[in-house]
């Protein structure tokens, strides 16, 4: 019998507003003097942080910032966030922004108690020491970050991202406020539920499904899939926001149990080499490596055609073909790039590309098709056009 595993964020707390009572929340955690707030410059300029700040200095609580957090990190960045916040005293860090700030805010809490650089901390548990307590609040719905225990490091040098996986990097508390995400750009409001709609679907047909992922899968498939359009076209829609993030922090859960796959194995490389945007990466891939997948999961997709309204009466077959053209068609819709050479790639990078992906054994491990360098290459082939 399988047996299955499942460990997400302390406390999630969600719904329109919800961040005004962000003292309240904080009270989960125990008694705070000091927090220190890491965000990015754009929600300083908006006045977010102004007024979460003053929502924590009504309650009593000292607040420091950092908004230097860059998209998509690297190590050598983080490294000097670290060094900026490492004699700031606080209780707890608060994140609010996308999922590189989320992602930074755990690796700087583990970094506050563990002797360890952060290349020492890439792979799998790896870390010894729980960190400080973390608060987590996403104004994208992309990544998911805020309820798993992952976090993306950018390498240059080797022209790659990297995972760090560990327990410890799950938040004590997660506040999902849709009011957040209502002024999110077209481009972003796309690439980032393209992004989240990706770690659904891969988890629900990785090698590492199961009941728990399942469901966590198919509710982020119908959640992002009754809503994608309408947050795009019309984003100052509160339930298409609302729905956008709850299916987000779902894909986030259905990862946590299941893993991503090829989709996202191929698409660290084209990130780390010509700084595609990862849900930009996700979203050309997305389609080419499920038509590669096809035989092996007409079931699943088909499950999936369900969840998101696709069902013809034609049988599994159709159903699943209904899939991967609506993903298509939501791309085109949303104008998300898909030739990869508008970043500056050409057919002679495949060979290098192919092979670093091929080298992301924890997610290649998870597709249900095993795929030869040959394979990789040829889906990498479909994105010159």
């Amino acid at each position: 019998m399988k047996q299955y595993f499942f460990q997400t964020a302390g406390s999630i707390i969600a719904g329109c507003g919800s961040l005004e009572r962000i003292v309240e929340h904080l009270q989960r955690l125990g008694s705070l003097e000091s927090v220190l707030l890491v965000s990015q410059p754009f929600l300083q300029s908006s006045g977010t942080l102004d007024e979460v700040t003053n929502l924590l200095k009504s309650g009593g609580i000292a607040v420091h910032w950092n908004t230097d957090v860059q998209p998509e990190p690297t190590i050598a960045q983080l490294e000097e966030l670290y060094n900026a916040i490492a004699e700031i005293p606080c209780d707890a860090i608060i994140g609010i922004g996308g999922g590189s700030v989320l992602d930074v805010v755990k690796l700087l809490s583990v970094m506050k108690t563990n002797n360890l650089s952060v290349r020492e901390m890439l792979g799998t548990d790896l870390i010894p020491n729980p960190g400080i307590p973390t608060v987590l609040i996403p104004t994208t719905s992309g990544t998911g970050s805020e309820v798993t225990p992952n976090a993306i490091v950018t390498l240059p040098e080797e022209e790659l991202k990297i995972g760090v996986v560990s327990r410890y990097l799950l938040p004590a508390l997660v506040i999902l406020d849709p009011l957040l995400t209502l002024g999110l750009p077209r481009d972003i409001t796309a690439s980032t539920g393209m992004d989240a709609y990706t770690h659904a679907l891969e988890s629900f047909i990785s090698n590492k499904a199961n009941r728990f992922s399942d469901m966590f899968a198919l509710e982020s498939i119908r959640n992002i899939s009754a809503s994608i359009l309408q947050a795009y076209h019309h984003g100052e829609d509160r339930k298409a926001r609302e729905d956008m993030l709850i299916g987000s922090m779902y894909g986030g859960m259905a990862l946590t149990c299941a893993g991503t796959a090829a989709v996202h194995a191929l698409a660290y490389p084209i990130g780390g080499k010509f700084h595609v945007p990862h849900g930009v990466a996700n979203s050309m891939l997305l389609p080419h490596v499920m038509e590669f997948n096809f035989d092996a999961i007409v079931d699943r997709l088909a499950l999936v055609a369900g969840a998101m309204g696709l069902q013809t009466g034609a049988g599994k077959q159709r159903d699943a073909e209904q899939v991967i053209e609506q993903i298509r068609l939501w791309t085109q819709e949303m104008s998300i790039p898909q030739d990869l050479a508008l970043f500056g790639a050409t057919r002679e990078d495949i060979p290098e590309l192919s092979l670093a992906a091929s080298q992301v054994t924890r997610l290649m491990g998870n597709n249900p098709k095993v795929m030869t360098l040959d394979d990789i290459g040829a889906v990498y082939g479909k994105l010159f056009h």
